[in-house]
């Protein structure tokens, strides 16, 4: 078995130092307002129903290029101010919009953020990353312990394929595993928070169809391009095993998203219809592109189809859903198994970077000033390097993907496309983003 010693981040201030007895005992119902079954089905949460039709569109002419975005959303609204509003109550560990932020000089633009907070708010634990799928454990921390203090408001499907909010909602049996919005209590960026999916059903860390749907409804309903929903796999760095999404805003385009891409696969049927796969080409992580498709269920069973052959093969991967739902990253990973065979150099294991989603995407959370100070587009790029499959294994694992999700093989490098002028594709910052939380050039 493979282990590593890991400082994993608190995302709940029921988190830290709560013993197995502990969480147990406060899971049985204490009055404290958890979203154990003790509570939560007896509670009334905020409800933002977005609409659901199954064959819902992706809309693919929102023009997001600098001064042209789509409108604000009310979602962001609600998402923004219930967050300043647990913000103002002092939920948080850490104040981060006071956190540095820089883009590293370099053609790439990867981006670094100074957050001390995340390097000194920890427990230590063992963290086994040799197998992505491990059952859920009751005893272990997970979102059922939460109290709902943390909770912004429950996100379902409605019944009438219109979008509602109701300030207070019951929890009835219709919907007694509802998923929630949480705040994460370590923030990386401005308006950080989870996706918890049926958070009383207890799901392990692992994707499946209805969860990936899920998420991909909730980067597509804040309808802004920069709100980005993240995941981690076991193995690729999640810290907690109950299932859960992670999202925040940014308003600089990330490094991946600017990289070039090169068309690989498609899925079956017409033309219009088609979910295409691409690599990315020119960037430190060997991943796949999934874009198009008629509806959101198209792009996401084609994603699901990808995650579930990785799970079930045991391959850790992260996954960027960015674009407003439009365009999907998928990058399998091996940073944690390298580090456990002691196969990452020591400079690098001393900045204690743990390359997740975001890591990945190019926004760099660091933790110690010296680091931060001194960090350089070839730091980022040799830190990501590690994470990527080996050229060979990587190929291995699309081909297996694509006969594993039914994709039909394109010829390599015949659509290379690459952005002519990239800062024109860097979405203007969202009026709605305070103005001293905004990564500027």
């Amino acid at each position: 078995m493979l282990t590593i010693k890991r400082v994993p981040t608190v995302v709940s201030n029921y988190q830290e130092n709560a013993s197995s007895e502990d969480l147990e005992s406060k899971s049985r119902g204490s009055g404290r307002n958890c979203l154990g079954k003790c509570c939560l089905p007896v509670s009334k949460l905020p409800l933002y129903s977005f609409k659901n039709a199954e064959q819902e569109t992706v809309e693919n002419d929102i023009d997001t290029s600098c001064g042209r975005g789509p409108p604000m959303a009310f979602l962001n609204n609600l998402l923004l101010g219930q967050w300043e509003e647990r913000m103002s109550r002092g939920l948080f560990r850490y104040d981060v919009t006071t956190c540095e932020t820089k883009v590293i000089p370099g053609r790439h633009g990867f981006i670094a953020q100074l957050n001390e907070g995340r390097h000194h708010k920890k427990r230590a634990t063992e963290f086994r990353i040799d197998q992505v799928l491990q059952p859920f454990d009751e005893n272990k921390f997970n979102f059922t312990k939460v109290g709902q203090e943390e909770v912004l408001f429950r996100f379902e499907p409605s019944n009438d394929n219109e979008f509602h909010y109701f300030p207070s909602s019951a929890v009835d049996a219709a919907s007694s595993s509802p998923s929630v919005v949480a705040i994460n209590v370590s923030p990386i960026e401005y308006g950080h928070v989870l996706l918890i999916p049926r958070v009383l059903d207890c799901f392990p860390q692992s994707i499946d169809h209805e969860s990936l749907f899920l998420a991909l409804h909730f980067a597509s309903e804040t309808a802004d391009p920069a709100f980005r929903v993240g995941y981690n796999s076991l193995g690729a760095f999640a810290t907690i095993n109950h299932l859960h999404f992670q999202a925040y805003y940014l308003s600089l385009q990330l490094p991946i998203e600017k990289a070039p891409t090169c068309r690989l696969m498609t899925s079956d049927g017409s033309t219009d219809a088609r979910v295409i796969v691409s690599k990315l080409l020119d960037y430190p992580v060997s991943g796949l592109v999934f874009e198009g498709g008629c509806t959101l269920r198209d792009l996401s069973d084609a994603v699901a189809n990808s995650c579930v052959f990785l799970q079930n093969n045991n391959i850790p991967f992260n996954v960027l859903i960015a674009d407003c739902g439009r365009r999907i990253f998928l990058l399998p990973q091996c940073y944690a198994e390298k580090q456990a065979l002691g196969e990452v150099g020591r400079e690098l294991l001393d900045t204690q970077v743990n390359p997740a989603v975001w890591e990945i995407s190019g926004h760099i959370v660091l933790k110690r000033r010296k680091d931060y100070d001194e960090a350089s587009e070839h730091y980022a790029w040799r830190l990501l390097s590690e994470v990527s499959l080996s050229g060979k294994r990587f190929q291995e694992v699309k081909n297996n993907i694509a006969e594993a999700a039914g994709f039909q093989q394109v010829e390599d490098d015949v659509t290379a496309k690459h952005e002519s002028n990239q800062e024109s594709s860097v979405p203007r910052a969202a009026s709605h983003l305070p103005k001293d939380c905004l990564v500027q050039q």
